[in-house]
């Protein structure tokens, strides 16, 4: 996808309090450390979402419209971010409750690291997500820390752990994967509006 303008849309820290946008969104999920931000980054060819040495700095919802026709949600990362237990349930809230009533949603990216994998979190994601009938697809960042033989075992090895859902590899510092990731994710956005069509 050719991108022509990005911009911040707005943030929010409270359920409900969202950006008023009409634009389709898709959301990025992942723990703090899988390179969130770099991903985010690497799809819109410019530094927008923050990256830090310090994983877990992104603590809101944060909103990006691309070419006033899409939105990036970039969700506060889970599973490592040194802060009190009461901020990570009111992380986890208000995750939650976007997930749940975005009305634009179309669909979550869920990251995991190629050299980890899905653990409890991710598991859990992906349950609540199908319990709403919220689509997601899973992608495994970080493919240029292994070699070929080694990422496609390990493709492998990830594919049977999420039970055999498609998974997208990617490379923030190479590219890997970039053209794959936004086709998939056009996916979701025209399903969505043909969703919305056959329920009018």
């Amino acid at each position: 996808m050719k991108i022509s303008n990005v911009e911040f849309a707005g943030a929010a820290m409270q359920p409900g309090r969202y950006p008023k946008l009409s634009q389709p969104e898709i959301a990025f999920a992942g723990r703090s450390n899988v390179g969130k931000s770099s991903l985010i980054n690497r799809l819109l060819n410019q530094k927008i979402a923050r990256t830090s040495q310090t994983p877990g700095r992104t603590r809101q919802l944060n909103f990006f419209t691309i070419n006033q026709a899409l939105t990036f949600v970039d969700l506060p990362g889970y599973g490592y971010a040194r802060v009190a237990k009461s901020e990570r349930t009111a992380w986890q809230r208000l995750i939650e409750d976007y997930l749940i009533h975005a009305p634009n949603l179309c669909g979550v990216v869920i990251i995991l690291d190629i050299r980890r994998g899905p653990e409890a979190e991710e598991a859990a994601l992906a349950d609540f997500l199908a319990y709403h009938d919220r689509p997601f697809l899973f992608v495994a960042t970080k493919c240029d820390k292994l070699k070929r033989n080694q990422r496609e075992k390990q493709r492998q090895i990830l594919r049977r752990q999420i039970g055999g859902e498609p998974l997208l590899l990617f490379s923030a510092r190479d590219g890997q994967g970039t053209d794959a990731l936004w086709q998939a994710m056009l996916t979701l956005t025209a399903a969505l509006e043909t969703k919305k069509i056959s329920d009018a």
